[in-house]
């Protein structure tokens, strides 16, 4: 029997880690003039991921920590999409956009809040810059179920589209109001019932547990009626509540929220009720199903994780493509804008539309290493950062082996001289599992930190 009581007081600010160094870290110094030079330095040889970003809604999601811009003008939609064009010709002039694309993935807002025949007009014109796709590239879209249609459907298909993500986040008609979000749990039904029609063989489902006036029982009759679909994956995500970022959070009653110790149950809860229903936990808010590649992954100590979560497609650059997005590279980050006006000023004048990032250290490489691998595979081979990275790793770490004590002493990890070792319950705090290795967090008062809190 696992005492979540004592593990309360691990519920502090920290990063999920989709980077290290993490975003608050990214600078206005990096600019457009250093990720033409870095695109002008990458392999012809290395793959290409893209991330194409719609920012659109119709409305908001009180929960949502996305960028997103809420409108019902359909003129702006098409715009957006000629503004898409300018960047996409502007990249050519400085990226190798022949080069293989293992990933496209589409992100939001809501992709589907576009019609189809825009959703096909941006397709067309990724694949018109970027013609060199793998026959296995994964091309994964983001789905509001509310704004799906057979014939949305279609146009992905023929775009290539093999993975749908379709956001629920909750079932609990009281739950659905408060988050504004009302989603009834037939519409999900339908449109997952158009992917499998359509020969969709990988379906994830979001979930998020932490919403205001979820309770375990009631959690858990949402996990039951999910299960019914039998969907390939489900992610389960720890609501991030970051009101001073998103005004949207402010209308919570933070006083209806579950307390650290329920939260951590109904994690413990959702881990036994998948587990316990054929699938198996992958990094650490991902389920799948026993056959899915993302659980081969694992298996074999290969999964990553980049901007998008989870995936199997390690060793591409991320091509950040729209407003805000976010791509990087073996040794740098870079964002867009994330203002609909600067974005369009610097493509009106043929500028690269960056807006921040960040250039990677030999210390930072290292330390995003070893971060990623915890928070993807909650193992770390020690023998070998040593060999890639030439460090004697307990010494280069001894701050963070000396902080990391806590954990072991309380069962979470076992450290020996080949190994960081993840314990099952451990993977529930994987994001304070590896804090200590990261160094700019550690800089900041645990007061100052500007994160969602771990639980």
């Amino acid at each position: 029997m696992i005492d979540f009581k004592k593990f309360e007081k691990y519920s502090r600010p920290g990063p999920r880690y989709t980077s290290y160094p993490t975003a608050p870290e990214f600078s206005e110094t990096f600019t457009q003039e250093d990720l033409k030079q870095y695109y002008k330095n990458q392999s012809d040889d290395r793959a290409i991921s893209l991330y194409i970003h719609m920012p659109f809604c119709r409305s908001a999601c009180y929960f949502c920590g996305c960028n997103t811009i809420f409108t019902s003008k359909e003129d702006k939609k098409t715009s957006y999409i000629e503004y898409l064009k300018k960047e996409l010709n502007i990249l050519k002039n400085h990226l190798n956009t022949n080069r293989v694309v293992t990933q496209m993935h589409f992100g939001g807002g809501t992709p589907t809040y576009f019609s189809p025949e825009q959703l096909e007009e941006v397709i067309n014109s990724v694949k018109e810059i970027f013609p060199n796709f793998a026959s296995d590239a994964e091309v994964s879209c983001e789905v509001d179920p509310r704004y799906f249609t057979v014939e949305h459907m279609n146009v992905l298909k023929a775009g290539g589209c093999n993975r749908l993500s379709f956001g629920v986040q909750d079932l609990d008609e009281e739950v659905q109001k408060t988050i504004h979000r009302i989603q009834p749990f037939e519409l999900t039904q339908n449109v997952i019932n158009i992917a499998r029609n359509a020969g969709i063989h990988s379906v994830n489902t979001d979930l998020i547990y932490g919403l205001p006036h979820q309770t375990r029982e009631s959690f858990k009759k949402t996990l039951e009626k999910m299960l019914t679909l039998n969907t390939d994956r489900f992610a389960v995500f720890n609501y991030a509540h970051v009101p001073w970022l998103m005004k949207t959070m402010r209308k919570f009653d933070e006083s209806t929220f579950p307390a650290p110790q329920e939260k951590l149950e109904m994690l413990k809860d959702t881990i036994d009720f998948f587990t316990s229903n054929g699938y198996k936990m992958v990094g650490m808010d991902h389920f799948a199903k026993p056959e899915d590649e993302l659980f081969k992954a694992i298996e074999k100590g290969e999964l990553h994780r980049n901007f998008q979560g989870y995936t199997t497609k390690g060793g591409a650059d991320l091509i950040g493509i729209g407003l805000t997005s976010i791509g990087n590279g073996v040794d740098y980050y870079a964002q867009n804008f994330k203002e609909l006006e600067p974005w369009e000023n610097a493509l009106d004048n043929g500028d690269l539309p960056v807006f921040k990032g960040y250039r990677l250290s030999d210390d930072d490489q290292l330390r995003q290493f070893v971060i990623m691998e915890l928070m993807s595979n909650f193992s770390l081979n020690i023998r070998r950062v040593e060999n890639e990275f030439k460090i004697n790793f307990k010494e280069y770490f001894a701050d963070a082996i000396l902080a990391l004590k806590e954990f072991e002493e309380a069962q979470l990890i076992e450290i020996s001289d080949e190994k960081i070792k993840v314990s099952q319950t451990g993977t529930m705090l994987i994001r304070n599992i590896c804090m200590p290795f990261d160094a700019y967090l550690n800089k900041i008062p645990e007061d100052k930190r500007r994160f969602s809190k771990t639980i």
